[in-house]
């Protein structure tokens, strides 16, 4: 890897060196919406029976709705996006593979574990290309004339549902555009471990043979076939609990939450800018998460930490400084800090 694979959380590390106990600290430090959606009441079947079709297809179909999916695609779910992050590379045979940076490191670090070659910069030799949409942590947009120029792209929306309209979507029915889905962010449910797979079908299940060339020992190379697994046979049975199956589908079906909270969470982003607009630039993010330039990023986090305040800072930068959104109770203290 390029780049450590560094991610926000780390809270405990945090209360560590600058004390106080868990439940007192404010984490600004991933972009999870403070709000979740209130999960309701799940029926005890849902604990005690193994997952079944039936509340998977409620939940596909209630996928389908929410987001959209056009009649040529398909929708496979799994444990979180990242379980699909890691599945990925190996739908394919080892290539090599397009990842604009800086973003979020999984998608490197899964295909680099797959033997893929990863490229920081256009190749018309890469096969495959991965875009987080929008990105992670400046909140770039992939460009649409760029996305589907390769043979696979893969773009990830685990931030796209503050703004459905940027979403690609509408083209997951075209062989090789693959868009990736989480409930972790916008619903504020990382906990719930729930993510989705939205492509065609030939993009996500294609069994077809690759060929690749490998030398063994210092004789020629030998090119050899590579069968392409499904997703969902990398994913395995049960990829999805009884749990998180109920939940998702009642979520993806309460359309009024989800316009009132990318109301509030808009407005909660505009309170942010104001009260940083004094001590750091703006350089963009999204509604779930801010980046700003200031003088020393370290320093400010740390002056942060000490009053039980979590933020993120990236080991490729010593000016950047991302914060999530505060919870409505937790505002004066962020104000007071600052």
């Amino acid at each position: 890897m390029s780049q450590p694979r560094d991610h926000g959380g780390g809270l405990d590390a945090a209360v560590a060196r600058w004390g106080g106990e868990r439940a007192d600290w404010i984490d600004l430090s991933t972009g999870i919406n403070p709000v979740p959606y209130p999960v309701g009441e799940i029926s005890p079947e849902a604990w005690t029976a193994l997952p079944d079709n039936r509340a998977m297809e409620r939940l596909l179909q209630a996928a389908r709705t929410f987001w959209n999916v056009p009649e040529g695609a398909e929708v496979v779910a799994a444990n979180g996006a990242s379980a699909i992050i890691s599945a990925m590379p190996r739908m394919r045979a080892f290539d090599l593979v397009y990842i604009p940076g800086p973003t979020y490191n999984e998608h490197a670090a899964a295909f680099e574990l797959a033997e893929w070659i990863v490229l920081d910069k256009p190749s018309v030799e890469a096969r495959a290309q991965v875009f987080v949409h929008p990105n992670n942590p400046d909140g770039r947009l992939a460009d649409p004339q760029v996305v589907g120029n390769r043979a696979w792209t893969i773009v990830d929306e685990s931030f796209c549902d503050v703004m459905p309209e940027a979403s690609f979507v509408a083209r997951t029915d075209e062989p090789g555009v693959m868009v990736l889905k989480s409930l972790g962010k916008f619903w504020g449910l990382a906990g719930l471990r729930l993510g989705f797979a939205i492509g065609h079908p030939k993009t996500l299940h294609d069994r077809g043979q690759s060929q690749l060339e490998r030398w063994f020992g210092k004789g020629k190379p030998v090119t050899v076939s590579y069968e392409n697994p499904a997703l969902a046979d990398l994913l395995g049975p049960w990829s999805v609990s009884g749990p998180a199956l109920e939940v998702g589908a009642r979520a993806l079906a309460d359309r009024p939450w989800a316009a009132a909270t990318r109301a509030r969470l808009a407005a909660d982003a505009v309170r942010l800018d104001r009260l940083m607009a004094r001590h750091g630039q703006l350089l963009g993010g999204t509604d779930l998460f801010r980046l700003y330039a200031v003088e020393d990023a370290l320093a400010f986090q740390a002056g942060l930490a000490e009053r039980h305040i979590w933020s993120r800072v990236f080991p490729y930068s010593e000016t950047w400084l991302r914060l999530g959104l505060p919870a409505p109770h937790q505002w004066e203290r962020l104000e007071a800090a600052l």
